[in-house]
């Protein structure tokens, strides 16, 4: 009986070890994925449409096997995987040009970490229904870019070129677009009526560029942009001009002089806020600056605040950390307090700053009645 015991003992602390296992392999490659730099934001597969995964093939599979095995054709510089037969995988290889002869088959054509410089119309030509085209770190320049090289492709929906030497966003682009990805290059500059007919764009990435202004028609027609990352540019200022159906604002690391009253008036839900490393100070920034009611989320972390700031009571997350804050007002998260009249903050990040538990106000809990979690 007691070997019985022992026996079931050893077997459920092994089956325990073998699921902690699991979970932090697991978790480790679900990290490793939500790593890969497409841009900042992760990418979302979808495995419903039977999209390929954006993970490298490349030194993960035996390209000799796969065609001896596989019928279709297949670009001696590329991978054509059985499983994903709309899938052609030519990254990191040290191509200077796009491989010719690409299936017509071809939706998703993965081309990171190359020496490519340029795009012609013909290399193109025969793929008819394009998805996705990923050209992240490569060397691509605007001046030999061929601007009609995406007009055709009416069925492109992500277009990818991080990490190149680009100065303007390419002028034409295709109507069906949804995910624009362009960080890390040397755009200076939009053309007008770029994104006139991109009504479907609802993702637009830029940061890490050179833009100084958005001119009035730079983003017309962006009807149903959800997410615009303008962080780590040259602005002094929040540019206007912005789609107002923008509902998530990146505009961390910029060198803002200040924010006016105004600076956000237009959106009609905008929910999520970064201005985090712009240099904000607490004189700069009016009482009215973030009378947004459908706000839920605000980053100004690592800037030169001294006190907080006047935020709408429905404001669910507040990142204050690393400021010279040494106290603040009630006022400032709460007009008023009572039955119905409180804040609605969840998370309020007070950390790194010149304050203390201590210097608190002693009536706060009936303010941020709803608190979970208050760093300081």
């Amino acid at each position: 009986m007691l070997t019985f015991i022992s026996t079931a003992v050893s077997m459920a602390l092994l089956c325990c070890s073998v699921l902690v296992l699991l979970h932090v392999f697991g978790s480790a490659s679900a990290t490793a994925l939500a790593d890969m730099d497409y841009g900042g934001v992760p990418l979302w597969i979808n495995r419903l449409l039977g999209e390929p995964s954006v993970l490298s093939l490349h030194g993960r599979m035996d390209p000799a096997w796969f065609r001896a095995n596989n019928p279709q054709a297949c670009p001696e510089q590329c991978d054509c995987p059985i499983q994903w037969p709309t899938a052609v995988y030519c990254d990191h290889r040290g191509l200077a040009e796009i491989p010719d002869s690409l299936p017509e088959r071809t939706q998703y054509l993965f081309l990171q970490h190359n020496n490519i410089s340029s795009l012609s119309f013909s290399s193109l030509a025969n793929l008819t229904g394009l998805r996705w085209l990923i050209l992240d770190h490569n060397q691509l320049q605007s001046d030999t870019l061929d601007q009609s090289i995406l007009q055709n492709q009416t069925k492109l929906h992500y277009f990818f070129a991080n990490h190149n030497h680009l100065t303007s966003v390419p002028t034409i682009l295709p109507a069906g677009l949804r995910q624009l990805r362009l960080t890390h290059n040397q755009i200076s500059s939009i053309s007008p009526d770029t994104f006139q007919k991109l009504h479907n764009l609802t993702l637009l990435l830029l940061q890490g560029n050179r833009l100084q202004t958005i001119r009035e028609g730079d983003l017309k027609g962006l009807l149903s942009l959800n997410l615009l990352d303008l962080s780590g540019n040259l602005f002094s200022a929040v540019p206007r001009h912005l789609p107002s159906s923008v509902q998530q604002l990146y505009l961390s690391n910029n060198s803002l002089s200040g924010l006016n009253e105004d600076s956000f008036v237009g959106f009609l839900e905008l929910k999520y806020l970064r201005l985090s490393h712009c240099g904000l100070k607490s004189p700069n920034i009016p009482p009215q600056a973030f009378n947004i009611s459908s706000l839920i989320e605000l980053d100004l972390s690592y800037n030169k605040l001294i006190t907080v700031p006047t935020v709408p009571t429905s404001l669910k997350y507040l990142y204050l950390e690393a400021n010279e804050i040494q106290g603040f007002n009630l006022t400032s998260l709460c007009r008023e307090v009572g039955p119905l009249s409180y804040s609605r903050m969840k998370i309020l990040r007070l950390d790194g700053n010149k304050m203390t538990h201590q210097q608190l106000p002693p009536d706060w809990v009936f303010c941020l009645r709803v608190l979970e979690r208050i760093y300081v």
